[in-house]
């Protein structure tokens, strides 16, 4: 309550008795002496006019800093046997007022006495000026600004209209600095995104600004952020590693362990047969690394006896014998295995499709007698030397041979 909430405008200029109570520094009315003569009680009036009861109202007064309002001065004779004025002081009160910066309150009833400041009133002002203070820093956090060189935020330094500066709330201190933390985790995931380097200290200015002190990212993003960087490091050097092996030559194969026994036949079969015999050799590995020669048709039966008689070769036993068609050209398989060292050997002859023939190895294995016979009557090659060619599945009267890629049946249904 200040002097201009006590002065009422609607006051009667005349003064009130002299007997009325006088405040005074301490609060205590003053009584004045019996037989004290106007000119002493003028006096004594234009002494408290000036004295600091009467400027209890303005900041530094000591009625001010006891927390004492200002009560309206009672109307006194002065030198000249007028009355003064009673909104004198009130007008005084005003301007302490004014300067103090206090709202105005209620006008409080015309007595004598000064009213005590009301609690509520002033509980309210300071939970005011609190959430002023409390918007202004998340203001100010939002905007991203730098922390003062005290390391808190402007708006919390700033002091409340109340006069006093008030603490800001710890619960809204707790969130302001809880959103700053994840506006910088997700810079922070968004500059590792970019293949950015990390920062030493992933907290932004607003996370500065908001808690004023260096704490620490969150260890939970952390962990998925080195995660995410691992995950994209891996892919890059997996992407390297395939674009590097298509742009260099590629490594040379280590050798089969079946090379020394290819090696073996050819030098084998080139010396004692012909030079010619072999067309190609080479190591099947699809099939197990077998080692696999490719013979002239001319130069099969002189090859065959001697895969089988040599006491390096020993191929005296004939697995399969099959026919293939490549469309091409048809192709005859020789499977051959030795019972005394286990090892295999795969031989095949080519021949033409027009009129395909191949020389008959019933001679070095009987074996071949009716896989050969199964080859004339399934894709037409001719084994001259064969003992009894002839059909095996078929009719002696069938049109065709039905495992030929170009067979086309007389009868459908068949």
């Amino acid at each position: 309550m200040t002097a201009k909430e006590g002065a009422n405008p609607s006051a009667d200029p005349v003064s009130p008795p002299a007997a009325e109570p006088r405040a005074t520094v301490s609060g205590t009315p003053s009584v004045p002496e019996a037989g004290a003569d106007s000119n002493a009680s003028t006096a004594a009036d234009s002494s408290s006019s000036e004295s600091p009861a009467a400027v209890a109202g303005t900041p530094g007064g000591p009625a001010s800093e006891a927390g004492i309002p200002d009560a309206p001065a009672a109307g006194t004779d002065d030198a000249d046997g007028g009355t003064s004025s009673a909104a004198e002081p009130a007008l005084s009160g005003k301007a302490s007022a004014a300067d103090a910066g206090t709202p105005s309150a209620e006008a409080p009833a015309p007595s004598g006495e000064a009213p005590a400041a009301d609690p509520e009133r002033e509980a309210k002002l300071k939970a005011a000026a609190e959430a002023r203070a409390a918007r202004a820093a998340a203001k100010a956090a939002a905007e991203g600004s730098a922390p003062t060189a005290d390391g808190g935020t402007p708006s919390a330094a700033a002091p409340a209209p109340s006069g006093d500066a008030p603490a800001v709330d710890p619960e809204r201190e707790a969130k302001l600095k809880a959103a700053a933390e994840a506006r910088a985790a997700r810079a922070a995931a968004k500059a590792a995104a970019e293949g950015g380097a990390p920062a030493a200290d992933a907290r932004t200015p607003a996370a500065s600004a908001s808690s004023g002190d260096a704490t620490a990212v969150d260890p939970e993003k952390e962990a998925k952020l080195k995660a995410a960087a691992e995950a994209r490091a891996a892919r890059a050097a997996a992407k390297a590693a395939a674009e590097g092996e298509a742009a260099a030559p590629p490594e040379p194969k280590p050798p089969s362990p079946m090379q020394p026994q290819l090696d073996l036949a050819v030098e084998l079969v080139r010396t004692l047969t012909a030079e010619d015999a072999i067309e190609e050799a080479y190591i099947n590995e699809l099939d197990g690394h077998r080692p696999t020669l490719i013979l002239r048709g001319e130069r099969l039966l002189a090859a065959a006896e001697l895969l089988k008689s040599h006491p390096k070769l020993r191929m005296d036993y004939m697995r399969n014998l099959s026919g293939v068609d490549y469309e091409t050209h048809l192709e005859v398989v020789y499977h051959l295995v030795s019972l005394q060292s286990g090892r295999e050997i795969a031989v095949k002859v080519k021949t033409d499709r027009e009129a395909p023939s191949v020389p008959s190895v019933v001679s070095v294995w009987e074996t071949a007698n009716w896989n050969e016979r199964e080859i004339y009557d399934l894709l037409g090659i001719d084994f001259p030397g064969h003992p009894d060619l002839r059909r095996i599945m078929m009719p002696d009267n069938w049109v065709g041979y039905p495992l030929r890629k170009d067979y086309e049946p007389l009868d459908s249904e068949v």
